[in-house]
């Protein structure tokens, strides 16, 4: 067994905690929302990855919470991870035993309860509106009352490097109260994202050597460093470390725990998750962008679209020799894959590069390589943009390469009539004539718009010859003026996305009028659609 594997074992990841704050921290994000079946499926995401803990929420402050950790009981059978109650100390001059905020963590069925607790003392003070003292005092009850119901027990010092600039005397005292209490493990939180790692750094070392404490560490992104800065807590010694998948969180967000845990397992060679998790990450990531609702973010470390995608050519030059030239790691590694850009950046490396990426062996043909490079060129000084539209430059490939573009069908003519209402409605119908199968083909489409009406169209009227067609639905429609400083007259730049329900594609068209550029762009992703599905 390799170092690597031995720190695989549950007893090695028991030592070293990765917890997840997806479901609780990350949803306060603005403008996202979770609902409680969106919660299920992405806690079983979050164990696919592999992590140690998933805290799902707050019980008994949020209906949802409340909900998710009953169903969770008999709809999630996890294989990594333990589920984690959210919630606070007791309230001043209560027991935890009579707290109905207590007792909704103790009924949670969790096996383990995060408690929040004040360690800046100005927060006990002035939120809490009570004194020092009970502040210890509702730590050590709570955490005893839980603990002795079996509860394994993990303690969020809010506001902790804060508090310990203040006062960082009653900030320790704070986590001694916990661990003498039972609590496992005291996570430091940086909770108004302001420190830096070297500072964060300092304040580790000096607590671990004054507690006899667990840590952890809990960092926001206030300023850009929640990543850094839980890396620096790491090092100095912190062995619990949490954050939410693709950074969700309030303000900027929190730590980005893929791009944490890859650092720990690529940077740091540290098995942090189980075998082949880490190589689940960018397919994750995604997936929970999509049940989240959030736009994945393209340049995010590891996981982006972007993140191993190349456009310079003398970059492309280099990686045509040796990848590790321009990548710090291996795509496959996250999951991820390398991609070439094509642009008016472009080299010839560029389009050889890019010509593997789509089948195409181009090594060697200098004059087709030139020709294609100078095309690309000229049509971006033109407004295409080939980087967002592989399905485009595929066909312009291709038309390169066999001297023709594919032609699987004619167009004849097509036309487009809105009729507006005074009251402000508006419908659209198009009339397409084409030529494919040996016949004369005309379908009318109605839409709610120019382009929807063209869509439906085309393919009415290509679907007696072409019936996978029916397939194709456009889920994505970009509007861009190239030259704004023509006003309406202005060339106009469209992006359309399509899918088949197996996967989706980009093309471009571009045109002084915008329903032409429309229509370029319906044409290519129609073709490219059916060559998709065998068609030639």
């Amino acid at each position: 067994m390799t170092d690597l594997q031995s720190e695989r074992t549950p007893a090695a990841r028991e030592a070293f905690h990765v917890y997840d704050t997806t479901l609780r921290d990350g949803a306060q994000q603005e403008g996202l929302s979770l609902s409680v079946g969106d919660k299920l499926a992405i806690a079983r995401h979050l164990d696919e990855l592999g992590v140690g803990f998933i805290e799902g929420g707050w019980p008994g402050a949020n209906p949802k919470d409340t909900e998710f950790f009953a169903r969770a009981r008999h709809e999630l059978a996890l294989e990594h991870a333990q589920l984690a109650a959210f919630g606070a100390t007791r309230r001043p001059g209560v027991q935890a035993a009579d707290d109905p905020m207590v007792a909704a963590l103790r009924d949670s069925g969790a096996p383990v309860v995060t408690l929040v607790a004040k360690s800046h003392d100005r927060h006990v003070e002035l939120a809490l509106r009570t004194t020092l003292d009970e502040n210890l005092a509702m730590v050590r009850d709570t955490v005893a009352h839980l603990t002795g119901e079996g509860q394994r027990v993990f303690l969020d010092a809010e506001h902790f490097f804060d508090g310990y600039r203040s006062n960082p005397g009653y900030a320790v005292e704070v986590l001694r109260a916990a661990a003498e209490a039972g609590a496992d493990v005291a996570v430091l939180c940086d909770t108004n994202g302001g420190w830096l790692p070297d500072q964060v750094a300092d304040v580790v070392n000096a607590v671990r050597e004054s507690s006899r404490s667990r840590l952890g560490i809990h960092c926001h992104n206030d300023a850009g460093c929640a990543v850094a800065n839980s890396l620096a807590a790491v090092d100095a010694g912190a062995t619990h470390v949490q954050g939410t998948l693709n950074g969700y969180g309030e303000r900027t967000g929190n730590a980005d725990l893929i791009t944490l845990v890859a650092n720990l397992e690529l940077k740091r060679r540290r098995g942090v998750l189980p075998e082949g998790g880490l190589r689940e990450s960018t397919r994750i990531a995604h997936a929970v962008s999509e049940l989240a609702n959030v736009a994945p973010y393209s340049r995010q470390p590891y996981v982006g679209a972007s993140a191993f995608a190349h456009k310079a050519g003398l970059h492309a030059s280099a990686i045509r020799v040796d990848p590790s030239l321009y990548q710090h790691e291996e795509p496959e590694s996250v999951g991820n894959d390398m991609r070439m850009l094509v642009s008016d950046m472009a080299g010839r490396a560029s389009i050889e590069l890019k010509g593997r990426e789509l089948g195409f062996d181009l090594a060697g043909d200098n004059d087709l390589l030139t020709r294609v490079t100078k095309r690309v060129k000229e049509m971006e000084s033109r407004g295409y943009t080939f980087e967002a539209a592989d399905a485009s430059f595929e066909l312009l490939l291709r038309e390169e390469v066999d001297g023709a573009r594919p032609n699987l069908f004619d167009v004849e003519s097509w036309r487009v009539i809105v009729d507006a209402q005074g009251d402000g409605s508006a419908a659209a119908e198009a009339t397409v004539k084409v030529r494919a199968g040996g016949e004369r083909l005309v379908a009318v489409g109605e839409g709610n718009g120019p382009v929807n009406a063209l869509d439906h169209a085309l393919r009415t009227a290509l679907s007696h010859a072409y019936p996978e067609l029916a397939k194709l639905e456009l889920i994505d429609y970009r509007v861009r003026i190239v030259d704004a400083a023509h006003g309406t007259d202005a060339v106009t730049r469209v992006l359309i996305e399509t899918t088949d329900g197996e996967t989706s594609w980009e093309t471009v068209g571009v045109h002084a009028n915008l329903i032409e550029a429309s229509w370029e762009a319906l044409l290519d992703s129609v073709t490219y659609g059916l060559l998709r599905h065998g068609r030639t």
